[in-house]
């Protein structure tokens, strides 16, 4: 996907997860969510780490060559070890904990991604960024993988919440070609799913039945695993 493409979806499902957590109850940002054992506030603070990682990536020099696409980088390595994992559990709460309240945090998801969405908007085609776990990327593919953060979060906190999924369509559809490739995107429209059950299915996030599994292998999809 073309980098200004990417990075207008990035700008819209950043919106609506900002208009659907605006003016949340205490109460409802005390509420658990899927990503045990985080609550809708740490949840919220995870997605703001991850997109403020930006930031240092664009300030640091750009590394030659990019070797790592989107669906590379959540290859099952170190990244997703218990070590890691606790970190970023720790980092989410961190950051979560430094706003006085669910106000507060929204105005702090708000301005890192417009601050990451202005500075990206003044980078050149063909940009690259090396993450915090050594690889090296076109800017393209990284904010890709920041979309799948804000869209697949996003229905963690609206399952919590117990509210319809606010997943804008193009989001949807980047994050479907990310799981299944451009080749497959027309088998999955064959489901007849949308796009929130979709990804749901497709992330572990809701069990497949026996027909669905059946379904799946017979249209041939084999989509990736995020970690």
């Amino acid at each position: 996907m073309r980098q200004d493409r990417v990075l207008e979806v990035f700008r819209r499902e950043c919106e609506a997860l900002t208009d659907a957590v605006s003016g949340l109850s205490e109460a409802e940002w005390s509420l658990p969510t899927r990503c045990t054992p985080w609550t809708v506030r740490d949840l919220l603070g995870h997605v703001c780490v991850v997109i403020d990682w930006l930031p240092g990536m664009l300030e640091a020099p750009a590394p030659e060559g990019a070797g790592v696409s989107a669906a590379d980088y959540y290859r099952p390595d170190d990244r997703f070890s218990p070590r890691t994992n606790s970190a970023r559990i720790a980092l989410a709460q961190s950051r979560a904990a430094e706003s006085a309240d669910g106000s507060a945090l929204v105005g702090d998801f708000t301005a890192t991604w417009r601050q990451v969405h202005r500075m990206c908007r003044e980078q050149p085609v063909g940009r690259t960024v090396r993450t915090r776990h050594g690889d090296a990327m076109l800017l393209s593919e990284f904010l890709l993988t920041r979309v799948v953060e804000v869209a697949v979060h996003g229905l963690d906190l609206a399952d919590a919440l117990g509210r319809e999924s606010w997943l804008t369509p193009s989001a949807g559809d980047a994050v479907l070609e990310l799981l299944l490739g451009a080749e497959q995107r027309a088998a999955a429209d064959l489901l007849g799913w949308d796009r929130p059950r979709f990804l749901r299915k497709a992330t572990g996030r809701e069990p497949l039945d026996g027909p669905e599994a059946a379904r799946i292998e017979q249209l041939g999809i084999r989509w990736l695993a995020l970690g």
